[in-house]
């Protein structure tokens, strides 16, 4: 089988055409008669997509049309894990080569399309549409018969004034063309875009020895109330100060004990990573002061609200601290006042 082997490898090298180079890839190409998807090298020698990226859309460009493309699915064919998938996915959508858009169907439901494109640079360029006639030449104008020639007399010479070379007009800046709108613009930022900075974990006014064994012990003691919150000894002293924190504001230990490791998720793989994280997000406020909860005592001032009145003429009603008449039957009454005098 050995030889069989390396004589077809031999038989196939000696039909490359040209000389084989002496270090790097040889390429024997075979033609494909079926089963073949053809790949741009735009997208196989993408410098900004990873491996990864690149075999997951050589994956999807495979695939019939109405395929799964989801990351479950792909999981479920690939040797990758669902993050990797996940993350090689926002890679092709970030340049454009993959694209989720929302339809709504006759009957109301709204689904979520995914749009695969080969050629993404290929959209930013108008084509004529496939079978359309080709636009047809405009016809050369056919040349008029040329006049009889006519006799004319000479004109007296006339002397000529060569007018002075002008000076070059000055080049007026052309601005640069405005670039052209992205095809696609990501809803995810790409893996390789900056992370903001982690919040650091907090720290109490003073750390005192007091605040420090409490806050010690109840570290200790948390993985006889929930096991999978296991701690070294480096973890606790790292923690020390965030739980000495809450200590601080009045936070009594079992309900920092429910904060920290309610609902936690599974499988949970760095314990002492999401205690930190829900000690810094999850701070209670500090306890208000004695000046804060007498503001709250004071006596609130009291706004007065005019009453509502029945006027005695007209029903008609109107706010007055007094019963009596409306204004339009009080200026009635001093028109008929006038009047009489």
């Amino acid at each position: 089988m050995d030889t069989q082997q390396n004589t077809a490898l031999t038989r196939a090298l000696a039909e490359v055409p040209g000389p084989l180079p002496t270090s790097g890839v040889i390429h024997i190409t075979l033609p494909h008669t079926d089963r073949f998807t053809v790949v741009g090298n735009h997208l196989a020698q993408h410098p900004d997509l990873s491996c990864t990226a690149v075999g997951i859309a050589v994956r999807i460009q495979s695939l019939p049309q109405g395929a799964k493309v989801g990351i479950k699915a792909l999981a479920a064919h690939c040797k990758e894990g669902e993050k990797r998938i996940a993350a090689a996915l926002r890679e092709l959508e970030a340049h454009g080569y993959l694209r989720r858009v929302r339809d709504r169907l006759p009957s109301g439901r709204i689904i979520t399309r995914t749009v695969f494109c080969n050629r993404p640079t290929a959209l930013l360029h108008p084509r004529r549409p496939a079978g359309a006639p080709p636009q047809p030449a405009k016809p050369e104008p056919t040349p008029e018969p040329a006049p009889a020639p006519v006799p004319v007399q000479e004109p007296a010479p006339v002397p000529v004034r060569i007018p002075t070379a002008a000076p070059p007009a000055p080049e007026v800046p052309v601005a640069p063309p405005a670039p052209s709108a992205p095809l696609f613009v990501p809803r995810v930022p790409p893996p390789t875009a900056p992370k903001a900075p982690r919040r650091p974990l907090p720290q109490p006014s003073e750390l005192t020895p007091e605040l420090d064994r409490a806050a010690t012990a109840f570290l200790s003691d948390l993985r006889r109330h929930a096991p999978q919150f296991f701690l070294s000894e480096d973890d606790v002293r790292r923690l020390v100060p965030g739980v000495a924190a809450w200590l601080e504001r009045a936070a009594r230990p079992d309900s920092i004990r429910r904060a920290l490791t309610d609902d936690p998720p599974q499988p949970l793989r760095h314990p002492a990573k999401l205690l930190a994280h829900r000690l810094t997000e999850l701070l209670p406020p500090a306890p208000p002061g004695m000046d804060d909860l007498a503001a709250l005592d004071r006596p609130r001032p009291r706004f007065t609200v005019t009453p509502f009145q029945t006027c005695d003429d007209c029903d008609r009603a109107f706010r007055s601290p007094d019963p009596g008449h409306c204004r339009d039957c009080r200026e009635t009454r001093a028109a008929y006042v006038q009047v009489a005098a």
